[in-house]
C-alpha cells in the first residue's frame, strides 16, 4: 500500500494484523509506526524541501532497533529452556539462524506484512514493500512496538507462536555461517573469505557494526550489534547469493 490510504482504509487493515498477532495496541499509532517504510515518512515530512534530519523521522526504523533487541532476548531466553544442556556455540547457531533476515522475512510473509506496510508511491510501483529486507525489518519494529505497548508478555507470546515451527525444524544447531562459507568455498578450491568492516555507528553502548564478506568472485553484507554477529551476517548472506547461483 502507499502514502495515499485513507484513515478508514488503515483502521480495517490495522484490526486484520492485530488480530493475527494475537494482539490488541493500546496505542494504535505504535503498530502504525511500526508499519510505515521510511520513504513514506520522507514523502509525508516534505521530501527534500525538508532539512536531513527529517529523514527517517515517523519511519519504523526506531521500533526496529527496539525489536531487534527484544526478538534477541526472547530468542535467547527461549533457547535456554528449550535445551538446558547445549554450550553457547551451539545456542548461538540456532540463535543466529532463528533472527536472521531469512528467517524474519519467511515469519513476516506468514503474517502478509507486506499488504499492510505504507511505503512511497514509486517506491510501491516497483514492489519495495515486498522485498525480504523490508518485511523482515517491519517485523522488528511490529515486535518493537508491542513491547513497548505491553511489555515483554505479549511479545514473548506472539515469538513463541511464530517462530515455533522454526523451532521445531532444529533437530541439531545449524552450522555457524562463517564456517559453512569457509567449508563452501574450500571444498571448491577457492581462496578463503576476506571480511572487512566497512561502518561502525551509534552509542557506545548500541552499536551498529556493518561487515562485508568477498569470496568466491561475489560479496554479502551483514549489519548487527556487534563486528561478530555482522560477520556471520555476512557470511550467511554471501552464502545465500553462492549457492543461489550454483543452482541458478
Amino acid at each position: 500500500m502507499t502514502t495515499q490510504r485513507t484513515d478508514s482504509v488503515l483502521q480495517p487493515a490495522g484490526e486484520a494484523l492485530q488480530r493475527l498477532l494475537g494482539y490488541k495496541f493500546t496505542k494504535p499509532a505504535l503498530l502504525h509506526e511500526a508499519l510505515t517504510h521510511r520513504s513514506a515518512a520522507y514523502q509525508n515530512a516534505g521530501g527534500r524541501r525538508r532539512s536531513q534530519k527529517a529523514k527517517g523521522a515517523g519511519s519504523n526504523e526506531r521500533l526496529e532497533f527496539v525489536g531487534d533487541r527484544v526478538l534477541g532476548l526472547l530468542m535467547a531466553e527461549w533457547l535456554l529452556e528449550r535445551y538446558p544442556d547445549e554450550q553457547e556455540g551451539a545456542l548461538g547457531s540456532r540463535l543466529a539462524h532463528l533472527v536472521s533476515r531469512t528467517t524474519l522475512a519467511e515469519i513476516a510473509d506468514r503474517f502478509d506484512l507486506a499488504k499492510y506496510l505504507t511505503v512511497a508511491a514509486h517506491e510501491a510501483r516497483v514492489g519495495v514493500q515486498g522485498t525480504a529486507s523490508v518485511v523482515a525489518d517491519a517485523l522488528e519494529a511490529v515486535l518493537g512496538a508491542v513491547f513497548l505497548d505491553g511489555g515483554l508478555d505479549p511479545a514473548r507470546k506472539i515469538v513463541r507462536h511464530a517462530w515455533k515451527p522454526m523451532l521445531d525444524a532444529q533437530a541439531k544447531p545449524p552450522k555457524d555461517p562463517k564456517t559453512a562459507l569457509q567449508e563452501w568455498v574450500l571444498a571448491r578450491g577457492q581462496v578463503l573469505p576476506v571480511y572487512e568492516t566497512i561502518g561502525a555507528d551509534g552509542p557506545s553502548h548500541a552499536p551498529l557494526f556493518v561487515v562485508e564478506v568477498r569470496a568466491g568472485g561475489k560479496s554479502g553484507e551483514g549489519r548487527a550489534g556487534s563486528k561478530r554477529a555482522a560477520e556471520s551476517a555476512a557470511a550467511a548472506s554471501l552464502l545465500e547469493k553462492l549457492e543461489g547461483s550454483q543452482h541458478g
